[in-house]
Order: structure tokens, then C-alpha cells, then sequence
């Protein structure tokens, strides 16, 4: 399956009935902020997980994924909706209140080592003893398609900007918006941490390749590298000049937490807080003229660790 256009807005179809259309706010200092952490479950993720369960369909023994703790929450919630068993493999460092809103859905829970890395390796061994349908956090066709559909949606509403920042993990989110705007003139700010700057190293490297993991978002942007299938999408906008990489500190992160919060009274966590940190914090300026987007992307946090 290509991730294309067409993809995407196949993708729109097929699960115009599972998910929201979140809102925009119009912040004059800031630009056209999409609220996704509004969307269920408190993510992007449903998006992904909807449609890769709409397309490849799931047997009896349900299906199973690995997790920092949004992609889990969304599996769990998608599963519930369409009466699938699901089980999550989640990292030690998956957040408590993640970790809770995944059982909450009735999902079953396991702590499949100390990275995101050894969680996916031990969901993917269960998976071939039960036959449960894979659903990759990242680096699938259908989830990029699905996570595709914020462009289009946001292309819709807000028609005219050239500049998207969005918060960078395994990639999936990212490409899938790279695959929507591939021939448009829109730029986009792809945002790291600095303790998670897979992209970046992929991008030095010519090809995806291990990097390190750490810090305040480890646990929704702590991929170990990213997927095969968004790096072709990420390097050719990067070679066009229309991807631009962006890291910021955790410091940086936890200011635009609270400036959410202080400006919005919205509870971000702190990987759906990391795209407006490039902006707030001066890692990325825009240019004169620019018309900027900003992805708030998570809420799925403790919200007395942000108020």
C-alpha cells in the first residue's frame, strides 16, 4: 500500500465515524493551533489504529500492540468500539496514568521490558503465538494513512498556512502529514527533544538508525529509531527543503506545558507540548510572512503535573 493522497483520504472515510474532528484556536502570538489532544482517548493515535483495524481486520485472538502509552490507549479504545480483544506491551517508562486509561478500556496489560524497543519485541513474540493482529505504533501503511488525516482535516479548516510544526517519535505522525503535503508548498518543523532525536539521526545518517532515549517525553516521543516507511517521505521534503529539524530541551517543553495551560487552560502532556516548544523557546523562528500551525498532539498526563 502507498501512502499517498488518495490513501489518506480513503483513510478519511473509513473512519469518519470513529473519530473527531478536533477543533482549531486561533492564538494571534502563536498562529492555528489543532487541539488533538482533544481527539479520543487523548491523541492522535486513534486515527492510525482505527484504520489499520478497519483495513486488515482482526481474528478471534484480537489484536496486540507495543507502546509508550498513547498508541496503547488508542489500540485499547479502537479495540473496545469494534469488540476486539486487545493486548498492550508497554515500556517501564510508560506513565502510570497511561498505563491506567489503557486498562480502563479493557485492554490487557503487560510491562514488556525497560524501552519502547523491548516491549515491541515482546509483543511482536505473542503475536506469533496467538495470531493477533499487529498494530504498529508507527511504521505501518494503514497508520500512517490514518494519521494522515490530520493534514487533510487541517488543511480544510485552515486553508493557507505554510508552516506546520509537529512533534517527532517513531515518525508516523509526521509521515503521514509529509505524504498529505508532499506536493503542496507547505513546510514542516519537524520537533525533537533533545533526549529522543531519532529524525535527526536518521536524516545525518542517509538511513534510520539507533539513537538514543531519554528525558521528559521518552514516553510518547521515545522511539529507538524511525519506521522504514516514513523515512523516504521525511528525507525527500528534507532534500526539498521543506522539512526542517528542530530540537528543544525538556526545559523548553515544560514551558510551553505551562504556557498551554496559562494561555489556554489546557493540559498537555509533555510530547503534545514539544511542537510549540520550538516555537516559544526560539529553537525555530519563522520567517517573515509565514502563516504557522502548531500540533498540540496529547493530553494523556497527570494534569496537577501541569497546573
Amino acid at each position: 500500500m502507498q501512502v499517498d493522497q488518495l490513501a489518506i483520504e480513503a483513510a478519511a472515510r473509513r473512519i469518519a465515524g470513529d473519530v473527531r474532528r478536533t477543533p482549531l484556536l486561533h492564538l494571534p502570538e502563536w498562529g492555528v493551533l489543532k487541539l488533538e489532544l482533544l481527539q479520543l482517548a487523548g491523541s492522535f493515535k486513534p486515527r492510525g489504529a482505527f484504520n489499520r483495524m478497519r483495513s486488515a481486520g482482526a481474528g478471534p485472538a484480537g489484536v496486540i500492540a507495543a507502546s509508550g502509552g498513547n498508541h496503547g490507549v488508542a489500540v485499547a479504545a479502537a479495540a473496545q468500539s469494534l469488540g476486539l480483544r486487545a493486548e498492550i506491551f508497554v515500556p517501564e517508562i510508560a506513565a502510570e496514568a497511561k498505563r491506567a486509561r489503557i486498562r480502563s478500556f479493557g485492554a490487557e496489560l503487560t510491562v514488556g521490558g525497560a524501552s519502547y524497543d523491548e516491549a515491541r519485541q515482546a509483543s511482536e513474540a505473542r503475536a506469533a503465538t496467538t495470531g493477533a493482529l499487529m498494530v504498529h505504533a508507527y511504521d505501518q501503511a494503514e497508520v500512517l494513512a490514518g494519521q494522515g488525516t490530520v493534514a487533510l482535516e487541517w488543511e480544510e479548516q485552515a486553508p493557507g498556512l505554510t508552516h506546520l510544526l509537529v512533534a517527532v517519535g517513531g515518525g508516523g505522525l509526521i509521515g503521514g502529514i509529509g505524504a498529505w503535503h508532499r506536493a503542496s508548498g507547505v513546510t514542516l518543523v519537524a520537533v525533537e527533544p533533545e533526549g529522543c532525536p531519532c529524525l535527526h539521526e536518521a536524516l545525518a545518517a542517509g538511513r534510520p538508525v539507533p539513537a538514543t532515549v531519554g528525558g521528559l517525553a521518552a514516553d510518547s516521543l521515545g522511539a529507538r529509531q524511525v519506521g522504514a516507511l516514513m523515512f523516504p517521505i521525511a528525507a525527500g521534503l528534507h532534500a526539498a527543503g521543506r522539512l526542517l529539524p528542530v530540537r528543544v530541551t525538556d526545559e523548553a517543553i515544560r514551558a510551553a506545558q505551562r504556557a498551554l495551560w496559562e494561555r489556554a487552560q489546557l493540559v498537555a502532556e509533555p510530547g503534545g507540548a514539544t511542537a510549540l516548544a520550538a516555537l516559544l523557546s526560539g529553537a525555530w523562528v519563522p520567517p517573515a510572512g509565514a502563516k504557522v500551525g502548531v500540533l498540540v498532539c496529547g493530553a494523556n498526563t497527570d494534569p496537577g503535573s501541569v497546573a
